[in-house]
């Protein structure tokens, strides 16, 4: 059985958190500059100017990207031949995170429900993490991480379909959910989606769809195909960056499926704003 130690894991969470916090990834960076080649509007063409601006401040000066430096969610694969020495992987998820956010300076974004109060002292900086574990086989570890701000996780929906919409109530769902949420999740976005499976499987799924790379192609043709059309119509809704118009609303739209039940379609949408901090870790 292999072992990795949990100190090794606390450090690589904060480390991950603290780069992901100021340095806006290569495809998420990349879509950008290609955004800014392609924007049709000299207002939006200026905003997008402005957002790469912002990300080369962030990375040279080591400054957050945004002042939402988000919930930090996790997807864990952890192989089943794999033993974490001298403490729980979800504590080291957590104590890492917790650091991540804590030494990079970065905002405490955890509150009470209802009274709003913020709980960095009472259950810890930023904490719970929003950890999603999945049993694997093997001996390795695999940790995907991506801060989610409110403004985009604020207009992200979910619903369940008659079985009859098909994939043209899927596409119009899509579009008008991201229709609704106009500026406010701060375009351009990358758009999960998520098809099948049960109601909080579907929004699961639309989560994790937004941590595959940017430009990256559907492995299902009709998947493919479905998203090369969304985005085409949600570029065409107008909204453009930062909500000032334009050809370039969405960077991508990314589908995960799952078999569902016969009486049903679940269908959730998840955005992410144009600042999309995702890493992965592999021990």
């Amino acid at each position: 059985m292999r072992e990795i130690k949990y100190e090794d894991i606390v450090k690589s969470i904060r480390d991950c958190i603290i780069f992901s916090g100021t340095n806006l990834p290569k495809d998420a960076y990349a879509k950008m500059q290609e955004a800014h080649e392609k924007e049709k509007s000299p207002v939006a063409k200026e905003v997008l100017r402005q957002l790469l601006e912002n990300a080369d401040i962030a990375k040279n000066e080591d400054k957050p990207l945004c002042q939402d430096t988000g919930l930090a969610v996790f997807f864990v694969k952890v192989g089943e031949d794999l033993k974490i020495l001298g403490g729980s992987l979800k504590q080291a998820i957590n104590e890492g995170a917790e650091l991540g956010y804590r030494e990079g300076y970065f905002r405490a974004s955890t509150c009470h429900w209802d009274t709003r109060a913020n709980l960095k002292d009472e259950i810890g900086y930023n904490l719970p993490a929003v950890i999603h574990f999945d049993l694997v086989a093997g001996d390795e570890l695999e940790i995907e991480y991506a801060a989610k701000g409110g403004g985009s996780e604020n207009v992200s929906r979910a619903t369940v379909l008659a079985p009859a919409a098909g994939r043209a109530g899927i596409v119009a769902f899509v579009k008008e959910v991201v229709s609704n949420a106009g500026p406010n999740p701060c375009p351009p976005l990358t758009v999960g989606v998520g098809i099948g499976g049960t109601f909080e499987k579907a929004a699961i799924s639309s989560k994790h769809a937004l941590f595959r790379e940017l430009g990256s192609k559907n492995e299902d043709p009709v998947l493919d195909s479905m998203e090369q059309e969304l985005k085409e119509e949600l570029n065409k809704l107008g909204i453009g960056a930062m909500g000032m118009g334009g050809t370039q609303t969405v960077f991508g739209v990314h589908i995960e499926k799952n078999p569902c039940h016969i009486a049903s379609l679940p269908v959730s949408v998840n955005v992410q704003c144009h600042s999309s901090r995702h890493t992965k870790i592999k021990f």
